[in-house]
């Protein structure tokens, strides 16, 4: 009671408006969750530090965990690909046209294949060839290109390789995988394949935090697309790819603006727009 309020009175007495306010009670655990977009004069890093040590005891007073952060900030990010290249066309033309809050600092891949691709948006290329026997040394290369670039996000673009638990422990709530499968169903290989062989109507995609537990980390979007019972498994695949990017994209997007949340069930909250 009075989270709400107390926030924009703080903020108010600030001469900041609030352009956008959203909030949500998890039911099962009774945790509220809140998102906020201000503006107000310009904002430098010492006003941020003055900003963010006087709301400190508001936070205390109703044990937040909290965040700031300026829109002008964006998430630097690095897309892991092997050799499909539609979700990563995607991405590099919403970046580079301004219409994704994401700044793209390196691409990496086990593959060669689109390299050029990179190159011509102007985007750091990595090869970072893999096998089973130099899975440890490749991942331990993609976490420091990650590191070395002050990334906060990988986007698996179509990366077609299973992550270590150790690698997803350490990019817990900072990697984002598309699957093409509506999720829960038609888990890991060919799931347009499985979709066609079981006569489905519908077939989608998933944009999930990635986890240890293959394909069921926390969902963040999900779309699909009609089958017709005509359609074969070419088709499938087609409209699969767009369905793919739509999807990634607006996971990308929502969780860059700050609009993703995780309740201590491991569930998504997505103030999406």
């Amino acid at each position: 009671m009075g989270i709400v309020s107390a926030v924009a009175k703080f903020f108010a007495d600030r001469e900041f408006s609030i352009v956008e306010s959203s909030q949500h009670t998890e039911p099962s655990s009774r945790q509220f969750f809140m998102r906020t977009l201000l503006s107000g004069k310009p904002m430098n890093a010492e006003m941020m530090d003055e900003i963010t040590t006087a709301f400190d005891a508001i936070a205390r007073s109703f044990e937040m965990s909290w965040s700031f952060r300026s829109t002008e900030d964006k998430l630097k990010t690095v897309i892991a690909v092997s050799k499909w290249d539609h979700c990563l066309k995607d991405l590099l033309h919403a970046w580079k046209t301004g219409d994704l809050p994401l700044d793209i600092v390196a691409v990496v891949s086990n593959h060669d294949d689109l390299n050029s691709m990179a190159t011509w948006y102007g985007v750091p290329f990595y090869h970072l060839p893999v096998t089973p026997d130099t899975k440890p040394q490749q991942e331990a290369q993609m976490l420091k290109v990650m590191e070395d670039t002050g990334s906060e996000l990988m986007l698996l673009a179509r990366y077609m390789q299973i992550l270590s638990d150790d690698l997803c422990k350490k990019l817990q709530g900072r990697a984002i995988n598309i699957h093409h499968s509506f999720l829960p169903g038609f888990k890991g290989a060919k799931p347009y394949h499985q979709a066609y062989e079981k006569g489905v109507k519908l077939v989608g995609a998933t944009a999930h935090y990635v986890t240890a537990d293959l394909d069921e980390g926390p969902i963040i979007e999900q779309d699909v697309f009609r089958v017709a019972h005509s359609d074969d498994v070419d088709v499938l695949v087609t409209a699969g790819r767009q369905v793919e990017s739509r999807v990634l994209m607006r996971a990308a997007k929502w969780h860059a603006e700050g609009r993703v949340m995780m309740t201590s069930s491991r569930r998504t909250v997505v103030f999406d727009r």
